[in-house]
């Protein structure tokens, strides 16, 4: 099922592919970080990635794959945030129209970056129903492609990327972590460690307030609508169909953080790397050190997913 869908093959096309558009990301580590976690960890910084986000490489595969046609035409995507400004980066460097339809309270800096990278944006009620009928609308009259931020196998590999370098540079890693949303981060990192790690095991954070991939792993069953609320703005979005049977098959676990233990992650994160990250990024670290016992001693790879945050609305 999982070979069909996204081969080993398709990953490592996908990061060639890739490549010559994208940062490759530095891992960082900090051994007071360490010595507070009792393990040693390395931190895959797509902080530091285009656009902010790890986003920028699904984008960027799944703009690559579009036939010459469907490329002239253009696309078009529903997002209040990473997603919208990836795919606009992507689209202005391959030199295609973008729209991306936005809530209308969607925070200004990210609209503001989705307009700067060359999109045009179109406001929407916000919910669901109102951004795929805004899709919808775009779709019939321009005839654009959508570019799902998460529930596609061109999506899924590009992600993957992140802990193909990640593995590449610290090979001998016993855990990877990463938050969980939509999934597309999740699936692909599991995917990666599944074909060029597999002793590697792979472990996601998630908010408490936001717990649909928790319920739907530990059920078996997706749950495909919830009503989330966390501080972790980026982790709101129910877990794609194409993502939960590869995180099901290949995903050891999922923990669920509250909101106090990301700010404090996250806190940790901005004294001891000194770098900048959104609440969703530190929700896997916050993971693990609500767990450190459990992880103890062990060599733990995080991703790092971004660090596009209000700088006047820091939680600490």
């Amino acid at each position: 099922m999982i070979n069909k869908l996204i081969s080993e093959v398709d990953l490592k096309n996908a990061h060639d592919r890739i490549g010559p558009h994208l940062h490759r990301t530095p891992v960082l580590k900090s051994a007071q970080l360490n010595a507070i976690s009792e393990s040693e960890v390395f931190f895959k910084c797509e902080n530091f990635q285009k656009t902010g986000s790890f986003k920028a490489r699904g984008a960027t595969n799944a703009l690559l794959q579009l036939k010459e046609s469907a490329a002239a035409k253009g696309v078009v995507t529903h997002s209040s945030g990473n997603h919208g400004q990836a795919l606009a980066w992507a689209a202005q460097n391959l030199g295609l129209p973008c729209d991306v339809i936005m809530p209308e309270n969607a925070p200004l800096v990210k609209v503001a970056a989705v307009k700067g990278y060359g999109a045009q944006v179109h406001f929407c009620k916000p919910n669901l129903a109102a951004r795929e009928e805004g899709l919808a609308e775009i779709q019939n009259k321009k005839g654009s492609t959508f570019i799902p931020p998460y529930d596609h196998p061109h999506i899924i590999a590009g992600q993957a990327s992140a802990a193909m370098e990640l593995l590449e540079e610290v090979p001998d890693l016993d855990l990877i972590m990463a938050p969980v949303g939509g999934g597309g981060l999740l699936a692909g990192t599991a995917l990666a460690s599944h074909y060029f790690a597999p002793r590697a095991a792979v472990v996601a954070g998630e908010p408490a307030g936001a717990d649909d991939a928790f319920r739907s792993f530990y059920s078996g069953e997706r749950v495909s609508s919830h009503q989330p609320n966390t501080l972790a703005d980026g982790l709101l979005t129910t877990l794609g169909e194409h993502n939960f049977p590869i995180i099901q098959d290949l995903v050891q676990g999922i923990i669920c953080v509250e909101d106090p233990e990301i700010i404090d992650a996250m806190k940790l994160i901005y004294q001891r790397l000194k770098i900048v990250i959104e609440p969703s990024c530190a929700v896997p670290f916050a993971a693990l050190l609500q767990q450190k016992e459990r992880f103890k001693n062990r060599r733990i790879g995080i991703i790092l997913s971004g660090g596009n945050v209000d700088l006047a609305k820091l939680p600490f």
